[in-house]
């Protein structure tokens, strides 16, 4: 059965608000309002196999794809045990090494993703992407 629109804007709403919740410290890329929604940490960083320095470290994503809305949420690409055991339920959604597809409402977990996505800040200071 196709995702209708409707569907889709009230998964997008809700990862989002959520997101929302961290910044700071996390910075928005995209504008609010915007489509994609992106965030990143608030320290310059060393990025990729030739070090380029980036505003900050991508840390997730969100966006609205034909079937799905998706959740790009890169500190599990670190440590997938670790934050599986936050977050079983919202698991069963990942397709791939960090790509989340919600397809219904009640595949966002509201409790799951801010476990994750405070898990997700933790590593990120550790690692000295970003501060409070």
């Amino acid at each position: 059965m196709p995702v209708t629109t409707e569907t889709k804007e009230k998964i997008i709403d809700s990862v989002k608000k959520i997101m929302k919740q961290y910044a700071p410290p996390l910075v928005a890329k995209n504008k609010d309002g915007a489509i994609d929604c992106e965030w990143i940490g608030n320290i310059e960083a060393a990025y990729g196999h030739k070090k380029e320095m980036v505003p900050g470290m991508y840390f997730a994503s969100t966006a609205v794809r034909k079937d799905s809305v998706v959740f790009y949420f890169f500190p599990t690409y670190m440590n997938v045990k670790e934050f599986l055991a936050v977050a079983p339920n919202t698991y069963k959604c990942l397709k791939g090494k960090t790509c989340f597809h919600f397809k219904k409402p009640e595949d966002v977990n509201e409790k799951e993703l801010n476990a994750m996505m405070k898990k997700g800040i933790e590593y990120y200071k550790k690692q000295g992407w970003i501060k409070t």
